[in-house]
């Protein structure tokens, strides 16, 4: 199969030909909720790293607010060699914020840097094991050799850790200096970091998409979820990132500040252990499933600021199956399924769950009492949240359930469903299922979509029937603004790029 060639074209050669000279329009407060301690694309996977990245960096691809791939640093790529072989046109011109030229040796020490022993101290390395080396044809062009298809991979380019870096620099000044001073090709340059206090960046004014029209964009890592709102009540901020559900009609009732909630990547399920107890059961594992009314969590608790899900992916997840149903809420017929596989009344199970995070507790409340009602004693865990992600989960030590939280940034089923039930992954301590491992194997070798799409749904269909976990919702994200800030670009995953952004 021969795949497309993408050109950058039409309006959006018109876009990014903007005029450099655009007018600055002030500085945008920005809160996050979490600071990552580096500032290096390969050192981290978190949310708040993807929502300065994009504006200090750029990848060969570039992905837009409605999910589109575009040309970012290269201008056109096209598969070669029955499809092993990936090549990019780069985008002539460029330089990063340091003077240094962009060009394919820059592209080639990023990825030899990703892929080599730098890359495999941080998380990134897994998400580019599909490349086996870049190639300079010559300096504007590069070959991506394949070690195997990976058909989320024009995507993962389009982020994180294949964001491109100036070798120069790094050779010159060590990547620990870099990832606390970053420097790359992106609309601002990084100005000054002040671990968990804030970061600043400035407009790049020789930005090849166009100057942006702001002067600066100062980020102040604020936490607590119910501070980020005060700030923003205040008007100290222009963006929160997190909010509490329990503020956005105050917010709303602000005539300077407005709340945007929409669909987002972020899934909520409880795994459960299927090697403990009463679990291993597929009949007892589904009677809690339906023991449980997700709709009215939902409504209450999220007060409805989440989907129902029927499987561990959101609705914009490429894989999601829209005809595939959540179980209903059906206590009946799980006393019945309880009382069938011989469960007595008053068995206890242990629900583990991230202890920092106050709203999945009530979340987790709720799911006990639903279960107290069909005659499951829960005890709920709290562990720190690294604790729980690092230690209990990944070595098999958790109780009957567990929390399982999910962003999906490739918003692609496979980013989700490889990590949790392929055997031996970090978030798969308990099952080795043959069947479900050739599904996974088989999607992930093909760069036929419409198969993959397929096979992803036949996927869900089976975990669902196997009833490893509880889907309980996909989260919206939110996010609470000042009305003087214009034309921000919202992006569902939290990766910002405030290139058209203004202030008032």
């Amino acid at each position: 199969m021969k795949l497309k060639v993408f050109l950058a074209s039409g309006s959006l050669a018109l876009a990014l030909a903007a005029s450099p000279g655009a007018r600055a329009a002030g500085t945008l407060n920005v809160a996050l909720h979490q600071d990552p301690g580096n500032w290096d694309p390969i050192a981290t996977f978190l949310v708040s790293w993807g929502a300065v990245g994009g504006q200090i960096f750029d990848g060969l691809i570039i992905r837009t607010p409605d999910m589109k791939l575009v040309p970012g640093l290269a201008t056109k790529w096209e598969f070669l060699d029955k499809n092993s072989k990936l090549r990019f046109t780069l985008r002539p011109g460029v330089k990063f914020h340091d003077g240094e030229p962009f060009d394919a040796e820059a592209v080639k020490f990023t990825f030899d840097r990703l892929l080599g022993e730098e890359g495999r101290k941080g998380p990134q390395q897994s998400n580019y094991n599909s490349i086996e080396k870049v190639v300079v044809v010559n300096p504007m062009t590069v070959d991506f050799v394949l070690k195997s298809p990976d058909p989320v991979l024009l995507t993962k380019l389009a982020g994180y850790g294949a964001m491109i870096v100036p070798p120069k620099y790094i050779k010159e000044k060590g990547s620990q200096f870099f990832g606390m001073n970053p420097v790359g090709t992106g609309p601002f340059k990084f100005t000054e970091y002040k671990p968990k206090i804030s970061l600043s960046l400035e407009r790049n004014p020789s930005y090849w998409g166009g100057a942006p029209k702001l002067d600066q964009v100062v980020y102040r890592f604020i936490t607590e979820p119910a501070t980020q709102a005060a700030e923003l009540q205040a008007g100290r901020i222009d963006v929160a990132n997190q909010i509490p559900l329990a503020m956005i009609e105050t917010l709303k009732k602000d005539s300077k500040l407005s709340v945007v909630s929409m669909d987002g990547p972020v899934a909520l399920a409880l795994r459960y252990n299927t090697q403990r107890g009463i679990m291993k059961d597929r009949n007892v594992r589904k009677a809690l499933t339906l023991a449980v009314d997700r709709d009215a969590i939902i409504k209450s608790i999220m007060l409805g600021n989440a989907k129902p899900i029927a499987s561990f992916q959101g609705s914009l997840s490429f894989g999601n199956d829209p005809a595939l149903k959540p179980l209903p809420f059906n206590p009946a017929q799980a006393k019945a399924l309880l009382q069938k596989a011989g469960v007595k009344p008053g068995t206890a199970i242990q629900l583990d769950f991230r202890g920092p995070d106050s709203n999945f507790r009530e979340v987790a409340q709720a799911v006990a009492g639903y279960l107290q009602a069909v005659g499951i004693t829960v005890s709920l865990k709290p562990y720190e949240t690294n604790v729980l992600l690092n230690d209990i989960i990944p070595n098999g030590k958790t109780g009957e359930m567990w929390q399982n939280q999910w962003g999906g940034w490739t918003f692609d089923y496979d980013n989700t469903a490889y990590a949790m039930y392929y055997t031996k992954q970090r978030w798969n301590p308990f099952d080795d299922d043959a069947k479900l491992n050739a599904l996974l194997h088989t999607q992930r070798n093909t760069w036929d979509q419409n198969a993959r799409k397929q096979t992803l749904q036949e996927i869900a269909r089976y975990v669902a029937d196997q009833a490893l976990e509880m889907p309980l919702y996909s989260m919206n994200t939110i996010y609470g603004l000042n009305k003087r800030a214009k034309n921000l670009a919202l992006p569902a995953d939290g990766r910002f790029r405030f290139v058209d952004a203004t202030v008032d």
